[in-house]
């Protein structure tokens, strides 16, 4: 989620982007990029009754999805967004960021320890089964006949 959301050098970059073209490029619908604007994640001009998406726009759908990707709620995400246009520095996002981050690894690292006691115990259910089997003379994937 660490990427700037203002073109480099201070830049403005003059480029726009139409709902269709974001959506194609980030291969979300243009309902999501809607409900992103909704939840005040996004906010872009109006033509008429046509959207027209910055580069800041833009920047911000790409940390967005990629807070989505890692695992990260709307919420945090927004808070994330909201604390780039506090602090110059962005001190204060890289911290929250970091927060969020560290405990999303804990969680993960967490479910990952579930997942491989779990699958332990199912490959000793399995070498059960498979003992059993044996013992009787069945084949373990052979299908009974009807």
């Amino acid at each position: 989620m660490l990427s700037m959301i203002d073109p480099p050098n201070g830049s403005t970059n003059a480029r726009t982007f139409s709902i269709s073209e974001l959506a194609e490029e980030f291969r979300v619908t243009p309902r999501t990029i809607r409900f992103y604007e909704d939840q005040g994640l996004l906010a872009p001009t109006r033509d008429g009754l046509n959207r027209i998406y910055s580069h800041r726009d833009r920047a911000r759908l790409t940390l967005i999805c990629r807070g989505k990707r890692l695992g990260f709620s709307l919420a945090e995400i927004k808070d994330f967004l909201d604390l780039y246009d506090t602090d110059d520095r962005q001190i204060e996002q890289m911290r929250y960021a970091l927060g969020r981050g560290r405990e999303r690894i804990r969680s993960l690292e967490t479910q990952l320890e579930d997942v491989k006691q779990t699958l332990h115990e199912l490959r000793a259910l399995e070498r059960q089964i498979l003992d059993h089997l044996d013992a009787a003379g069945v084949e373990p994937d052979k299908k009974p006949k009807k």
